[in-house]
């Protein structure tokens, strides 16, 4: 349907990697042998989908039914591989690939395709087909289909996300009762669990639409879990995510995307900001030029280097629209095609840009899970930065559901209130009567206010990376390169 911008041209190049992924990955996360020829005749810049432009407006005369159905067929079988690619990559021990490219030009090209559905959708209830309902089914939510009277039925055409997500799980599951063992060596000797562990859902990490389940659930803890830790329900893989008694200076990062699933969605803005937990603000900060809040009552208080980047989406996800980001940030992206925005997987400087700040100190995000799954398929360069040990991680979800008695679980909250608005408003970095703000510089700079305050009174309580067991050094999660 729609072709790549100016800065798409590593998209061809990245089928020079097909013979590095098929020599060490050789089945989808359905457990079906990949079919890498057919990979290499796809046209990442130009499209994956069947349709044509003319074929997405009502009253073509092309079978609209159709069209969906293979675009359907086409999207699952390329998510597939994408969900088993995080998994594959970081057990690459012998490092036969180099690079994520791949990848991320499979997940651009399947973004795209997915507008195509979306406008396809929007085809057949405009001709009278079909109507769409929204529908939560498990973990995920997916568009369901609901024939006209007199319309063809539309059983054949209907989202399989649901279905493909459970299927994955009770995979995973029989896997964990026969080679859980084997599964922690290898995730614990790669440095890491791979990139598409599923979040929670406490903070917009769901696991969304795409369903990625090539997730390595026994991670083991970070080192050094104390019995504090262990006592809220026991030690789990974001454990490895927090800090240690030594952090200092890090970078808070947020992003607003149009949904939860990267391989999907498009990351719409990013925020950014700075702050050391211990050391004083640099003299120096103030010198630097720095973005402005949007919500009055905001101030930079030890915070330095605001940065705020808003990005584009293609004409096609433009057109569907999405009224729940819109509700959710105030960012409609009907107006975010074309200049002055342009798109961050199509931006090769920005990407860059933002890798070298990763790199450069920790970064620390609420359910950071969610932004490193996003960087994996969206930065060139993060996931091969990751997988070195280049990049440190540390996250505020767990330090709320540890070291926080006000995110205990309760009949609200099962697994306990650590969504980033509760956990400011505890550790008063959000007054009670304000809501989070869903945007990227102004929830970067509550969540490390509200982290800078929790960490002194838990070096006060001598708790948390002060308790008997507390890590030294930065903490956060980090592989740990190559090992053999």
């Amino acid at each position: 349907m729609a072709s790549a911008g100016d800065g798409a041209a590593w998209l061809a190049r990245a089928h020079d990697d097909v013979d590095q992924w098929a020599a060490v990955m050789d089945a989808d996360a359905d457990g079906r042998p990949v079919d890498w020829a057919w990979l290499r005749t796809l046209d990442f810049a130009h499209g994956v989908g069947a349709a044509r432009d003319e074929d997405l407006e009502p009253g073509a005369g092309s079978d609209v039914h159709g069209l969906l159905k293979r675009d359907y067929a086409v999207r699952d079988r390329l998510e597939a591989v994408l969900a088993q690619c995080g998994t594959a990559f970081m057990r690459d021990f012998d490092r036969l690939i180099a690079s994520y490219r791949l990848p991320r030009a499979i997940a651009y090209a399947n973004r795209r395709l997915c507008d195509e559905i979306a406008l396809l959708m929007d085809r057949g209830v405009a001709e009278g087909l079909w109507t769409v309902a929204y529908e939560r089914r498990g973990r995920v939510t997916v568009p369901v289909l609901h024939a006209a009277q007199g319309a063809p039925p539309v059983d054949d055409i209907q989202d399989a996300t649901a279905e493909i997500a459970d299927a994955r799980a009770v995979r995973r599951r029989s896997r964990g009762r026969g080679g859980a063992p084997q599964a922690r060596a290898d995730v614990a000797r790669a440095g890491a669990a791979s990139s598409d562990v599923p979040a929670d859902g406490t903070s917009g990490g769901a696991a969304g639409a795409g369903g990625t389940d090539g997730s390595a659930h026994g991670a083991p803890a970070a080192d050094g879990a104390s019995a504090e830790t262990r006592g809220r329900g026991g030690s789990d893989w974001r454990d490895a995510y927090l800090p240690g008694r030594g952090v200092d200076a890090v970078m808070g990062i947020d992003i607003e995307t149009t949904g939860v699933e990267p391989t999907r969605d498009y990351i719409i803005d990013v925020g950014f900001e700075y702050m050391n937990m211990a050391s004083p603000r640099p003299p120096e900060a103030d010198a630097q030029a720095s973005a402005a809040y949007v919500r009055d009552g905001y101030r930079a208080g030890d915070a330095y280097g605001q940065s705020r980047l808003p990005f584009g989406v293609p004409a096609g996800n433009a057109r569907h629209g999405n009224p729940t980001i819109l509700e959710l940030t105030g960012i409609d992206v009907r107006g975010r095609a074309g200049a002055p925005y342009r798109l961050f997987d199509e931006w090769p400087e920005a990407q860059r840009g933002l890798l070298v700040r990763l790199e450069r100190q920790p970064y620390v995000a609420h359910n950071a899970n969610f932004e490193h799954r996003f960087f994996m398929l969206n930065v060139a360069g993060y996931a091969e930065s990751y997988r070195a040990g280049r990049i440190t991680i540390i996250d505020t979800m767990p330090m709320s559901r540890r070291w926080d008695p006000g995110s205990a679980p309760g009949p609200e909250h099962p697994y306990g209130d650590n969504s980033l608005q509760s956990y400011a408003r505890r550790q008063g970095a959000l007054p009670e009567d304000e809501r989070e703000r869903h945007l990227g510089l102004e929830d970067a700079h509550i969540m490390l206010l509200a982290m800078k305050r929790h960490l002194a009174a838990l070096r006060e309580e001598r708790r948390g990376p002060w308790g008997p067991d507390g890590r030294s050094g930065v903490g956060g999660k980090r592989c740990g390169g190559r090992r053999r």
